[in-house]
């Protein structure tokens, strides 16, 4: 096997090694990793990258701490237990990667289709995430995957409203007078932006938190407004009201850039204050003035994050936020609009990437990667084989009853290709040892920034590691796949993925980052990238699908205090510590963490007779967990916050939040609904103190 282009050159002296972190982050900082004798040393935010600044999050400062965990899958392994069991033994690289093929390569000759590929941001990087894996599928007519689980919602809904994923520079938040920070906890997952609006308090601004939960960042912000989950079109909707009858508004910038504004209009002013309070929970005062703040301060920027979409409304209520900027003319000033992600403004080669062409023509079937329970336990179009890699399902997908029950299938041959041993790990037949970040070449863009990042391997492959990129070029390589592009390694994957013009290659291989050249004010004067260069209140292209053109609010499937066996809502956000499922192994990170906690407020818990540190049973129709309790003030009334997302194994009970989930999509964009879940808590008998203690 050719591993030439895996590992830097072998050297006895101290250098340093330029990257990116590969986490599902908006801040995308850039490396600098420390070597000494082949072995890492320190790793640094690097400071020379203006968006970085030299400052790391609590958890890529302990990748090194990841990186030589004494759990990282070394070799090749293949199951010799029962699924789930987690039982391996050793095997080699050609004896996995033949049977893999000529496994695959049966099925493919009878129905491609009944292969699927199952993968997402566990690295964000453009080649081992997103390139030699899209052209080996390709090429073998393997369904599709629609890789909704996070942020399609929100994405599309700013497609249909501002033309893509495009708005403000990140960096001119520091300029703001007024920033609304709407479903981010920006302490905890975008660190770097909350720099930017701290500067901005520290000159004078206002910062207002808009989260069901009071969490870390809304401590530190002048004012937070606890809205019930899936209620945030209420809100945008009652805003864009008050800027009407107070007639805080930009009539020359809405004449001249927005479409449907007589609509919108007629649709906001159906939701005056006393209409969108009761539907969120929150005072009427409160709503008004959040409308004069943001009607009467210039520059005024939102930095909408992705947990409020992850509702049955979330398309819409993205939608509404976003039309917000356009009404005031917040975008005249760079300081001023809304920013959702930046990736829509990278000019990212990914059909050079991807090669969809070598479908040649074929349509294959598409399978959502947030009901992938319901499509594996599917019989009248069964998938027969999954190969995971970049992801967790067993752990993060909704509804995961399903989801385990799906992967246990004895007859659905699972190919995972992980750094550690997560629970979907053990549900494989092949389980295949994934380099790292300091281990493998990748590219980066940002969707909290406007840089490309170049991530150069630090170490050589720890054992017999071996890059995703790598994995795929081999299978293609036995399953007979001749195109020159099986035979690209992972550098050159690198210098594909933008076109020259577009980035510098060499530029970027010398200084780690290139800047993308781009306005700082983009929308001042218009020139949004939807089909009329406006901003589309109204989306004609909602409509002929036959959908609401205009943004409305759209009700949880799970709203509160619609059922009386479930009453509580529950929110799922991250714990601080752990990204997604990723560094829930890190032993320093899970020792902050504790254990699988519920925050719940004093009310609810008063009512149901539970204190902080008891062991609880969180249940509905779709399963049950059993956590600690914490009662909190991060907790409003009704509504409760299963933080995650915890390896199930690392439960108490064997499960985790996702138990309880639902399969059910957003409105725009196919999404999961995580956020629309209600549920029921009830005290556990607590066992007795031992005698005489």
């Amino acid at each position: 096997m050719d591993t030439a282009s895996l590992a830097p050159e072998a050297t006895t002296e101290t250098h340093t090694v330029r990257g990116a972190c590969p986490h599902d982050c908006p801040d995308t900082c850039a490396l600098v990793t420390t070597v000494k004798d082949g072995v890492a040393v320190k790793l640094q935010g690097n400071p020379d990258h203006k968006h970085t600044a030299g400052v790391l999050c609590t958890k890529v400062s302990r990748y090194i701490e990841r990186n030589d965990h004494a759990g990282r899958i070394v070799q090749p392994m293949k199951r010799v237990g029962a699924k789930g069991s987690g039982q391996f033994e050793p095997v080699s690289w050609d004896a996995a990667l033949d049977d893999i093929a000529r496994r695959l390569g049966e099925l493919a000759a009878s129905d491609a289709e009944s292969i699927l590929p199952y993968s997402y941001a566990g690295t964000m990087g453009l080649v081992q995430g997103e390139s030699m894996d899209r052209r080996f599928f390709h090429k073998l007519g393997a369904s599709l995957l629609d890789r909704t689980i996070c942020s399609t919602a929100g994405g599309e809904a700013f497609g249909y409203t501002l033309g893509g994923k495009v708005g403000m520079r990140v960096e001119f938040f520091s300029e703001a007078k007024l920033i609304l920070i709407w479903g981010s906890n920006s302490i905890a997952s975008n660190l770097h932006f909350w720099r930017h609006a701290q500067a901005a308090k520290r000159a004078g601004a206002r910062l207002v938190c808009i989260d069901p939960r009071k969490t870390e960042t809304a401590d530190k912000c002048d004012e937070h407004v606890a809205l019930l989950p899936g209620t945030d079109a209420a809100l945008a909707l009652s805003l864009m009201h008050e800027l009407i009858v107070n007639d805080w508004l930009d009539h020359d910038y809405i004449d001249r850039h927005t479409v449907g504004w007589p609509q919108l209009r007629e649709r906001a002013m159906q939701w005056p204050p006393s209409r969108a309070a009761a539907v969120c929970g929150v005072p009427e005062a409160q709503i008004v003035e959040l409308a004069r703040a943001y009607g009467t301060t210039q520059p005024a920027a939102i930095r909408l994050n992705y947990g409020m979409q992850r509702v049955r409304g979330g398309g819409n209520a993205a939608r509404a936020v976003a039309c917000l900027p356009a009404l005031t003319g917040a975008w005249r000033h760079r300081a001023g609009g809304v920013l959702l992600s930046s990736s829509g403004l990278y000019p990212v080669d990914r059909a050079a990437l991807q090669r969809p062409d070598l479908l040649a023509g074929r349509q294959p079937r598409t399978i959502n990667m947030s009901t992938v329970g319901d499509a594996l336990l599917d019989q009248a179009r069964p998938v027969r084989a999954v190969v995971v890699y970049n992801s967790n399902p067993v752990a993060v997908a909704p509804e995961s009853g399903k989801v385990v029950a799906g992967f246990a299938r004895k007859d659905l041959f699972t190919v995972v290709m992980e750094q550690f041993q997560t629970d979907t790990a053990d549900y494989a037949d092949y389980l295949l040892p994934a380099t790292t970040q300091l281990e493998h070449w990748d590219i980066h863009f940002s969707y909290g920034h406007t840089d490309v990042l170049l991530n150069t391997p630090a170490l050589a492959p720890r054992g017999q590691a071996r890059s995703n990129a790598w994995v795929f070029r081999e299978l293609a390589r036995r399953m007979g796949f001749d195109e020159p592009c099986f035979a690209d390694d992972d550098e050159a994957l690198c210098a594909q993925a933008f076109a020259p013009e577009a980035v510098d290659y060499a530029a970027l291989r010398e200084q780690g980052f290139a800047t993308l050249r781009l306005p700082d004010a983009p929308f001042a004067e218009g020139g949004f990238p939807t089909p009329s260069g406006k901003c589309e209140f109204f989306s004609q292209r909602l409509a002929d699908q036959g959908q609401d053109g205009l943004p409305d609010h759209v009700p949880n499937y799970e709203a509160a205090g619609t059922s009386a066996d479930y009453p509580l809502a529950m929110i799922s956000p991250p714990a601080r510590n752990f990204l997604n499922s990723s560094f829930v192994n890190v032993t320093s990170l899970r020792a902050i963490e504790g254990e699988p906690l519920l925050e719940i407020h004093a009310d609810d818990a008063n009512a149901r007779g539970i204190e902080s540190g008891q062991v609880v049973r969180v249940f509905n129709g779709r399963g049950e967990h059993r956590c600690r309790a914490e009662v909190s003030r991060r907790a409003r009334p009704g509504v409760v916050h299963g933080l995650g997302i915890w390896w199930r194994k690392l439960g108490l009970d064997g499960t985790n939040v996702n138990q309880l989930t639902s399969q059910r999509l957003t409105d725009i964009g196919r999404g999961p609904t995580f956020y629309d879940c209600l549920v029921q808590v009830e005290a556990l008998p607590q066992p007795e103190a031992a005698a005489g203690a």
